[in-house]
């Protein structure tokens, strides 16, 4: 059963009066769970959001940095820490956060730690985020963290941001030619290859290949529409496949100038975790593989892996990343500076902001770099089009000549 939101006024055994919000099913179990507590119920009310059916929705990565943020500066606060989650959960507007902040805030209140109460929401917060406050629980660093954290998630969010605003305007192009071409050769260029064969005109090749691929996409549209759609389920099993997976990114890694872009987005990634994580007390093993983990290339997941058994069988930092394809010789020579002088965490914060910066200047001029590739495949369709129609006329004003 969902869980709804419930605002309560009761008073304890002394007589103090006090007053919240938690999540409960029904009134009636909300009222179970004050005298669990050992409250007097006095008024139990749903929220507006319980009241309207409040449809749940996604939570975006600016929310959890929201969340995030919300929550280092209400503990800094030294405000408890279930009050902490349920302050939050009374400012928030997404009904799936602030459900979850308030099952967090009762876990948290029935004695369990931060990072247990966020585990039932790992595929909510993920899997980096989860284990980062863990080493925060465990180090005593959690302020510290929880800002860098925020920090992070937010970077993230602001590329996501750029990239899609980037590449809005290649991607409105793409479907608009796509759908007048389609248009032209399924109707348009059908109907002028049956006028010329009426006429006597012998159709040139281009015109009888364009002429049957029309025909072709009108009777047997259902196939073209499978193929597609198989093609696409095919492309997502194989990106779920990690042996497959890591193939597709070397071939998009190959491709100029997105491969600046995505080789930006997972060092950046990678550092900002790596440094994180360090900061909190991680060991360094565990701080490798959950930075790999979080840049979210197969590629560097695959060298992160072989560093972590390489530092376990007793391999040095510098000598480790060295070895390491993906990362780039300036990456390397700060981390191999930062273990010479044992400041890892704060170099790996530079390296992060620097790529974050390169990468962001990249992706703001992605529209820039496809625009002349459009225009030259837009082009090329026209003129195609423009010969399978225009070469026939020409031929047929010969004959009537």
């Amino acid at each position: 059963m969902s869980q709804l939101a419930f605002e309560y006024r009761a008073v304890d055994r002394a007589g103090a009066t006090s007053k919240g919000v938690l999540s409960a099913p029904t009134s009636q179990e909300a009222y179970r769970k004050l005298l669990a507590q050992g409250l007097t119920p006095v008024r139990i009310r749903a929220t507006k959001s319980a009241k309207s059916g409040g449809r749940r929705r996604r939570v975006k990565p600016v929310e959890i940095s929201r969340f995030t943020h919300q929550l280092a500066v209400l503990l800094h606060a030294r405000i408890p820490v279930s009050d902490c989650f349920r302050s939050i959960a009374d400012q928030e507007a997404n009904v799936t956060l602030k459900e979850i902040a308030l099952n967090i805030a009762q876990s948290v209140q029935a004695g369990r730690s931060i990072t247990s109460a966020l585990e039932p929401h790992r595929s909510i917060f993920g899997t980096v985020y989860v284990e980062t406050i863990h080493a925060a629980e465990t180090s005593g660093n959690m302020i510290t963290v929880l800002e860098h954290l925020a920090e992070s998630v937010e970077e993230e969010a602001e590329m996501r941001q750029i990239v899609r605003g980037a590449l809005m305007y290649p991607i409105a192009v793409v479907v608009a030619l796509t759908v007048a071409t389609l248009f032209l050769v399924t109707f348009v260029v059908p109907k002028f290859a049956t006028m010329f064969r009426e006429r006597g005109v012998d159709l040139p090749f281009l015109t009888q290949v364009l002429a049957a691929l029309g025909e072709s996409l009108r009777s047997w549209w259902f196939v073209y529409l499978g193929i597609i759609i198989v093609s696409v389920f095919t492309v997502r099993t194989a990106w779920r496949n990690p042996g497959s997976r890591e193939k597709i990114d070397g071939v998009l890694h190959r491709v100029p100038y997105l491969k600046n872009i995505l080789t930006g987005v997972a060092v950046s990634r990678f550092t900002s975790v790596l440094g994180i994580s360090l900061r909190s007390g991680i060991g360094l093993i565990e701080a490798l593989d959950m930075a790999g983990r979080a840049s979210g290339r197969p590629l560097l997941i695959a060298d992160s892996q072989r560093m972590v058994t390489q530092v376990r069988s007793g391999g040095r930092l510098r000598d480790v990343v060295a070895q390491c394809a993906y990362l780039p010789a300036f990456v390397k020579q700060l981390i191999s500076a930062g273990e010479e002088s044992g400041d890892i965490p704060r170099l790996c914060g530079v390296i992060s902001s620097h790529f974050s910066r390169e990468t962001k200047h990249l992706a703001k001029n992605l529209a820039t770099v496809i625009e002349p590739i459009l225009i030259a495949g837009l082009t090329g369709v026209v003129l195609v089009i423009a010969l399978a129609v225009f070469l026939p006329m020409w031929d047929m004003v010969k004959i009537v000549g």
